[in-house]
């Protein structure tokens, strides 16, 4: 279908008023462009938000805890931040953590984990990791009813199918779900969606191939920690959400690990939401166009936590 009209619209405004690619800036000046593209939204109000920080294998790793209102206890959602590994922060993730805290009527833990390029591959895995390990081992501190999920949007999601895989090798913590929202699965940059996608849609294919400079090398890059399609096998995984958006170039990604995790035998849902772009929960409590997205996350959780 054609691109949705807000998204038309929105593309069109940012287009006329220019300004710099995100490649062309430092990390420093993107982080500090992306916290004005999805500032934190205080005003959707969840029963309590509180700040902590764990131990990490390399220090500690800030956190942000939200617990919805009521009588618990709930079930925990891990929350990693989108942005390419590079950009994004507590922040970024506050709108769609507290939406889903009151949607789902879930704790929700978004990770604040170490960026790249001043902490290149694997520090983001091993802090995402470190935090999953850390909210089973912590479930009671934080009203846990036991059930565990992992969720992320974009590098985010490729953050969480990798937790998902390393918690399934190592053992534990037991997953119930991944929600994986237009992830990035594979360093390939030659897929169809690439070429249909690839500029004037928000994301755009320069800026992947600098998002992956910055974070991994190029000799590191087929490791299933780095690329989670590649992985040597996904049997035994989580169920899962895979999201999408039909103007993304991460969307053939996305379908093509889908596609794995149903033919390794993992309960997976596939759905790539028409007219959208990357980004769309982002956008999801203002476009109407974004609701019916964020609404299969709702569902699929909900469904995961009953």
């Amino acid at each position: 279908m054609p691109l949705a009209p807000e998204f038309a619209a929105m593309l069109a405004a940012a287009a006329e008023a220019g300004g710099p690619a995100l490649e062309d800036l430092s990390p420093a000046e993107g982080r500090e462009m992306y916290r004005a593209m999805r500032p934190a939204a205080p005003e959707i109000k969840v029963g309590e938000v509180r700040e902590d920080q764990l131990s990490g294998p390399h220090g500690t790793i800030p956190v942000r805890i939200y617990t919805p209102a009521g009588t618990g206890p709930f079930p925990v959602l891990m929350n990693f931040h989108g942005g390419g590994w590079v950009i994004g922060d507590l922040e970024t993730a506050d709108g769609v953590s507290r939406l889903l805290c009151n949607a789902v009527g879930c704790v929700v833990v978004s990770v604040d984990y170490r960026l790249a390029p001043e902490s290149p591959y694997p520090a983001a895995v091993d802090d995402c990791v470190a935090a999953t390990c850390w909210a089973a081992d912590n479930a009671a501190a934080l009203g846990s009813n036991g059930k565990l999920a992992v969720t992320g949007e974009s590098a985010g999601g490729n953050l969480a199918a990798v937790v998902a895989q390393r918690a399934a090798a190592d053992g534990g913590p037991e997953l119930c779900f991944q929600l994986l929202s237009y992830p990035v699965v594979d360093h390939d940059l030659s897929r169809q969606s690439y070429a249909d996608n690839g500029e004037g849609y928000l994301l755009a294919t320069s800026t992947m191939r600098w998002f992956w400079d910055q974070y991994c090398p190029a000799e590191q890059r087929d490791e299933a920690t780095a690329s989670p399609l590649k992985a040597a096998t996904l049997a035994g995984l989580p169920p899962a959400l895979v999201l999408t958006a039909e103007f993304d170039p991460l969307r053939d990604e996305g379908k093509a690990y889908a596609d794995a995790l149903q033919a390794a035998g993992v309960p997976t849902r596939y759905r790539c939401m028409p007219g959208l772009i990357h980004d769309f929960l982002a956008t999801s409590a203002v476009l109407e166009c974004s609701k019916p997205g964020f609404e299969e996350a709702v569902e699929a959780l909900r469904g995961a936590f009953a």
